[in-house]
């Protein structure tokens, strides 16, 4: 036992040296970083090479880092130590937070649009944070105590420059060593993924924070380096892959107005969903099964970490977001488009509008909807009494008060126009003031979940009241009415509470991919509806509407295509690379049957095996070449001919010019107000702030624990590839 001790004490680091306390330290960051990397961050490691890079990523930055420290001597060298250690941790902390709520890991783009989306961040903070998140910073409280203490005492001794130039060595050739493991096991592990997931699961945070640097200085020098001929190969590439138009469906649209309802954070699942014996969303259900509605209920979000700003870029140009950050916040201003608001002027002699209960400056709007062709942002600035704190929630204006003063400018818009309505009521943290309120919370035990099908419902009633103006004012018959969800509204993070929600005992990997499903339904009246189960995705929803309106789409660089079309590939790409069509998905490196989630080796069966490598092949291309249309600016090498030209040069979002400017039209004698001899329609809400009576709880005659009304298996299975027609 003697000799055993003398030995443990021979090597045991002595914790009163400069050095020790760095052995320290560098083994609590590890051990911290690991704790994340398994409680906090779902990376999907599997086997043990996959567990033992876990543990060993977060070393050499670690020495490295703290490394910087032994070129110092005494005090200094400690509280260096205890700095960059506050600071790796800060990182660490606030990468938890951000993965909980978006399942990603913060970009140089996310911090750089940080004014963006900075609108109410305390308070969605505030509903993220969990105690156990404070565990990141035990460690440096304990050491501060033992410095203070003197339980670990300074050792003023400087450590020598040749050992302090060998650690940092040593952490380089540590990091290269984990980078050719990891290769070995991800070939193009920095050339061709698209999941950040596999960056921090192999190579670490930190490596993770300085790849993403570096590939944000290559985008921006994607423009410099671009140059026409890169234009051509990706129009062959859009152009092998366009697809017929639907002789029956192709302009029945034609001549209609257009107005898309932008349903904030809204998910498939909850369309005829029951909580508390009722329907949760009674008006977007019937809105679902109207006769002259089609609704695809195998349609699936696409977003990156740009999410509604990712959707929208998605619904009016057809075009991916990146991998990192959003695209109307870092190219809005500067690149060129073909968009559909300036298309449809150029096309149909649309007037166009966007309607949004919030500053115009959120994800860059002002600037993209002017480069995008938008006559009118009808933004915050617009409305009655908008910054009455009574009248917001969470990220805007609540949404039955926004849309009673925006059915007033509608009205005044010349026909036929395009109009975009974005409502943000229900958005996370989903808390509503209690006079709002006609549902109980869900009984998950999830708080961040809970609160999703109140504020679902106070949605659906905003919506509802929306629908009976549109058909008192006219509107309802010479409209084409597209109701979308953005995003998810309860990420793939919540997997118990999902479960309780689907009444599963536990949720797979197909379930979380068909969480990602949200609604997508187009009413063209007097064209015959159904639920149609084919399968797509947001990238989809321009050239689909496009053949709808019966605007010819050749020129246009999209990496979408109509659903309607009897060519349509029923593929659908997700940012990080996965995809999902009507036979086959993919979920990081396994495969699974669409219809049954039974998980397959493709190589196993030649057809599924060409399937699975066609798939990956145009998934992987549509992705790239998307990026490099928005990182190289690609088109502007495109024909004068191809870009839809803006009818205002001199746009301006400013309330006195849009009003001016609305009140200028109204001569024109085409919008609804000028042909009821400017009498507007009368908008009906039991908004409580305007008047409205109070809303109270109701639970409905059913067991509450009987809480939806299909399966759980066809809320979240796929549906076949059969469409109806």
């Amino acid at each position: 036992m003697q000799r055993i001790g003398m030995t443990i004490k021979k090597w045991w680091p002595d914790f009163n040296s400069t050095v020790g306390f760095f052995i320290l330290s560098v083994f609590l960051v590890t051990l911290k970083t690991y704790w994340a990397y398994q409680v906090e961050f779902s990376l999907g490691a599997k086997g043990l090479l996959q567990q033992f890079l876990l543990i060993l990523n977060p070393i050499p930055t670690a020495i490295i880092l703290l490394g910087i420290a032994l070129y110092f001597r005494g005090r200094l060298a400690y509280w260096l130590m205890l700095l960059i250690n506050l600071i790796q941790t800060l990182w660490l902390f606030a990468n938890v937070l951000y993965y909980r709520e978006f399942t990603d890991f913060i970009s140089l783009n996310i911090m750089k649009a940080g004014g963006s989306v900075q609108n109410n961040l305390s308070k969605a903070i505030g509903g993220i944070v969990q105690p156990i998140d404070f565990i990141v910073f035990v460690d440096i409280i304990v050491l501060v105590i033992l410095l203070s203490f003197k339980i670990i005492k300074v050792d003023k001794t400087a450590v020598q420059k040749r050992f302090a130039m060998l650690v940092t060595a040593f952490g380089f050739v540590m990091m290269l060593t984990v980078f050719g493991i990891a290769s070995g096991d991800r070939s193009g592990l920095l050339t061709r993924t698209f999941d950040n997931n596999y960056i921090v699961k192999y190579l670490g945070l930190n490596e993770y924070a300085a790849y993403n640097v570096v590939k944000t200085r290559e985008q921006s020098n994607e423009v410099k380096k671009a140059k026409p001929a890169d234009l051509d190969k990706i129009k062959k590439f859009v152009n092998e892959n366009r697809t017929l138009d639907n002789a029956v469906t192709f302009g029945k649209a034609k001549g209609k107005n257009v107005i898309i309802f932008h349903l904030e954070s809204f998910q498939q699942f909850m369309l005829d969903y029951r909580w508390d014996g009722q329907e949760v969303t009674p008006n977007l259900n019937a809105f679902y099964h109207d006769q002259n509605t089609t609704a695809f209920d195998n349609f699936y979000n696409e977003v990156g970490q740009g999410k509604t700003a990712d959707a929208e870029l998605m619904l009016e140009t057809s075009l991916f977001g990146t991998s990192s950050g959003s695209v109307m916040s870092n190219y809005g201003t500067s690149n060129t488009f073909q968009a559909m608001p300036a298309l449809l002027a150029q096309e149909g002699g649309y007037t166009s509008a966007a309607f949004h209960g919030d500053v115009p400056s959120f994800w860059n709007r002002d600037n993209t909807y002017k480069n995008w062709g938008y006559d009118y942002f009808f933004s915050k600035s617009y409305y009655k009494d908008a910054d009455n704190p009574e009248y917001n929630v969470g990220y805007g204006m609540k949404d039955k008060i926004f849309l009673k003063d925006s059915a007033a400018y509608m009205e005044k818009l010349p026909q036929p126009f395009y109009s975009k309505v974005i409502t943000v009521t229900n958005h996370y943290p989903y808390d509503l003031d209690k006079q709002n309120i006609s549902i109980n919370k869900t009984d998950t035990d999830d708080k961040t979940v809970d609160g999703y099908v109140q504020t679902a419902r106070y949605l659906d009633q905003a919506f509802g009241e929306f629908e009976q103006y549109l058909k008192d004012s006219g509107l309802w018959d010479k409209s084409m009415i597209v109701l979308y969800g953005d995003h998810y509204g309860i990420s793939e993070n919540h997997k118990s509470a999902i479960a309780k929600l689907i009444g599963k005992k536990n949720v797979s990997a197909t379930d979380l991919v068909n969480w990602q499903k949200v609604p997508f339904m187009i009413r063209v009246p007097g064209m015959q509806g159904g639920i149609n189960h084919t399968y797509g995705g947001e990238i989809d929803v321009m050239p689909t509407l496009l053949d709808l309106l019966g605007i010819k789409d050749d020129a246009m660089i999209q990496f979408g295509s109509d659903m309607f079309s009897a060519q349509y590939k029923q593929i659908v790409p997700f940012r990080n690379g996965d995809w999902v069509s009507s036979e086959y998905m993919k979920i990081g490196s396994n495969y699974y049957v669409t219809s049954t989630g039974t998980k397959i080796n493709p190589k196993m069966d030649p057809r599924a095996e060409s399937a699975v490598k066609a798939a990956n092949a145009y998934v992987e291309k549509s992705l790239a070449y998307s990026d490099k249309v928005i990182q190289g600016n690609l088109l502007r090498f495109a024909n004068a001919s191809e870009i839809p030209e803006k009818k205002d040069k001199s746009l301006s979002y400013k309330k006195s010019v849009g009003l001016a400017k609305l009140k200028k039209v109204q001569g024109l004698g085409t919008s609804v107000a000028s042909q009821n001899d400017g009498k507007l329609t009368n908008y009906n809400t039991d908004a409580p702030e305007l008047g409205g009576p109070k809303q109270t709880i109701q639970t409905g005659e059913e067991n509450t624990n009987s809480n939806q009304i299909a399966s759980p298996d066809s809320i979240l299975s796929g549906h076949g590839s059969e469409r109806n027609k």
